[in-house]
This record gives structure tokens, sequence and C-alpha cells, in this order.
């Protein structure tokens, strides 16, 4: 008996032995070492990051609250004050895309039942309608066809008639190429006792935009676009009269996470002696988006305006040439950081997107929201904004057109 105890503890122990304590085993794909090809960036967004951004990502992690850390968030916060053209205290990065500012302006600015009027000339207008209505707000919204815009006057009729709290417009619409004009629209907004909301996201540094003297009231953008940046932060500022709404609202924001007044602290814009924590900041972005703020600085604003123009003009005028068509008929109202072209007729544009990347390691879009299977979508920003990377493009789109198919309906 005592032989057959041992031999059955000695089976007992092998077994055991051999069993793992991890029922799922390693994956094999991560035993094999991270490859990243490298891509001209030519879509609406992200665009190239530079070696030197890169490389300022790359400074070691320390804490999200060590003084160190505070000191780069000031020179963002600066950086943002020169790139949107406000002293606006209320001025920080938010930690996510520019979904996340868009949610931030709305949830902090709105209250359930309260109304909203959103511009929709593209997806971004579309976007922010169903975050407020997500929220519990009354939303209306003014429709122009993709590719169009709207005039003051009929900006002023909707205020008139739905009397909102907030009023969301796209500067740079990058679904459907469109630069929409800013000037009187702030004053408007304010004869109404409305906010103006702007997102400009696909426009900001790439063309001329002045928030405190537009009238602009809350303003933000990402820093995957002109910034050149990695994605993952979104500038962001709120004026005085969008201070004084959102800190006198009657329920808490939904979000905890974008609740501005623990934001405000974080970023030191409420006066506070101490900074209490709320969440881990980002730090590496932080480094990067510093960095892409210093590189805006090094050039200057008007002269990346100006740069950017010219590249657009350059590129519509060459793609005219080729004979294909821009989406955006008005000049003045052409998006210079993202064309949209009319999709070629006869081709699929999905073949033409596809081929281009296949044969020449080059990206470009098709559309997006109510642009899909209209247009092909460019995007030359920041760095990637030049001649030689226009140059580089309509090469790219010759060839497809010689080679993609085309019907002969």
């Amino acid at each position: 008996i005592i032989w057959v105890l041992l031999l059955w503890f000695y089976c007992a122990c092998r077994t055991a032995g051999n069993m793992s304590s991890v029922s799922v085993p390693p994956p094999k794909c991560l035993q094999k070492p991270l490859v990243v090809p490298h891509r001209h960036m030519f879509g609406p967004g992200p665009s190239n990051v530079p070696p030197r951004i890169l490389e300022a990502g790359a400074n070691p992690v320390i804490g999200h609250m060590h003084p160190e850390i505070f000191e780069i968030m000031s020179d963002i916060k600066s950086g943002i004050q020169y790139m949107f053209q406000t002293q606006n205290n209320m001025t920080l990065a938010v930690s996510g895309t520019g979904h996340t500012a868009m949610e931030c302006a709305i949830f902090n600015t709105v209250e359930p039942g309260e109304s909203v009027l959103t511009a929709v000339n593209g997806i971004w207008g579309e976007r922010a309608a169903e975050m407020a209505e997500r929220i519990g707000a009354r939303v209306n919204t003014i429709v122009a066809p993709p590719g169009g815009f709207f005039t003051n006057a009929e900006i002023e009729q909707a205020l008139s008639k739905h009397r909102p709290v907030v009023f969301f417009l796209a500067h740079g619409e990058s679904s459907t190429g469109v630069l929409h004009p800013l000037d009187g629209i702030g004053q408007l907004c304010h004869k109404y006792n409305c906010l103006f909301l702007v997102d400009s996201v696909a426009s900001i540094g790439g063309a001329p935009l002045y928030m405190d003297q537009q009238g602009i009231d809350i303003l933000y953008t990402g820093s995957q676009k002109v910034l050149n940046a990695p994605p993952g932060t979104a500038p962001i500022s709120f004026s005085e009269r969008a201070c004084q709404k959102i800190f006198n609202r009657r329920t808490k924001p939904v979000s905890f996470f974008l609740d501005l007044s623990w934001l405000a602290n974080y970023w030191g814009c409420d006066g506070k002696p101490s900074r209490v924590y709320h969440h881990t900041g980002p730090v590496t972005a932080f480094y990067s988006l510093r960095e892409s703020l210093a590189v805006l600085v090094e050039e200057g604003l008007e002269k990346s305006w100006e740069r950017h123009q010219k590249v657009a003009e350059y590129f519509h005028a060459c793609l005219e040439n080729m004979g294909l068509k821009l989406f955006v008929k008005e000049k003045k109202a052409r998006l210079s950081t993202v064309t949209t072209i009319v999709a070629p007729h006869g081709y699929d544009w999905k073949e033409i997107t596809t081929y281009i990347m296949k044969t020449h390691n080059l990206e470009i879009s098709g559309g997006l929201g109510p642009s899909v299977g209209l247009v092909l979508r460019v995007g030359l920003m920041g760095c990637n904004s030049s001649k030689a990377n226009v140059d580089m493009v309509l090469a790219a789109l010759k060839d497809a057109l010689k080679h993609c198919h085309k019907s002969k309906v």
C-alpha cells in the first residue's frame, strides 16, 4: 500500500509540474521584431512625422505631475495661444484626438434640453450633431451640399430661429475640402447670445485664423495634421464667455475625463496654487506636441499660411492641366491642406488608391461621409506641403490613370 501511495504521489507531482498556470500560450506574432514601413502620408491625416519630432517623443518618460512636465505643458499652452492667435488663459491640450476635443467642447458647454445648432456641409457637422444629441440637447442643423458652404445671412436666419447656446462650424471640412469663411460669424453668434464653436483640425497652421479677432469662443484642433505630430493630443481654447457658461452650469458635464474644471487645474489654468491628480497625461505625446509647436513658431504662422496656399494653388493648376476637376468650385472656399478631386469618370476610386499605395508607397484616400464615392482626397500638410511632393502625387496619379481599369460607360 505504501508503494502504491508513493507511486501515486510521484505521478501526481509530475502531472502538476507539467501543467501550465496559463491557458493561453504566448502569441508567436509578438516574438517577432516590430516592422513598420515608411510611407508618403498624403491622405487627409495623419501626416508624416519629421525626425526632429519623432526624436522629441523618444525622450525619457518622467512623471506626469513632475515640475518638468508642468513646464513643458506651459510651453505647449504658449504655443497653442500663438497658433490660435488668442490670449485666452483657458488654453490646453486634451489627451486624445480631435474627436476628444470636439466632445470636450460640447460636453462642457451644453446641458440636456438646451438648443444646439450645427452647420453640416460634411462629416464633422454630422458628428457634432450626434454628440450633442447623445447628451440630450435639442439639435438643429443647417445643411449645405458637399463642397458648399453657408452665407452669413443663412447663419443669422438659423440663429434667430433656433436660439442655440452653441453654434458649431468646421473651418476646414476635410471630408469635402471646404475652407469655410469665418469673418462676421462670431459677432452674429454673440448678437444672439450664442457661443461660436469652431473645428480647425484640418486647417490650423495652413490657413489664416484669428480666434480672438474673429470672435471664436471655442476652438480646437488635432496634433496629426499641419503640426506633423503623432495623433493623440488635441489643442483647445475657451474664451471668457465660454468659461462663464461652463462654470455656471446647473449640472455636471457627462464626462469626468473631459470635465473642464479638472482639466483647467491639471493644466494650471485655474489660478490655484497646486494641481490635483486627474488623469495620467501622455507625457511622450506632450514632448512631440511641444516640438511640433516649436517648428511652427520657427517658421512663423504667416509664412506657413503662405506656403500652404502657394503649394495648393500649384497643385490645383496641375490637376486641371491633367484634365481632372476640383470638387470645390469656388477658389476662395478651397482648403489648402486637403484637396478634393472629383473621382475620375469611369474609374473605381478604390482601385486608384490601392494601386498608388502598392506601386508608389503613397497614401491618398477616397471620400468620407457625404463625399464617399465622389472624390479623391490628397492631404499636403506641414512638412508635406511642398511642390516636390505635389510632383510626386501627380506622377502617381498619372500612372494610376494609365494602368487602372477604365469602363467604357
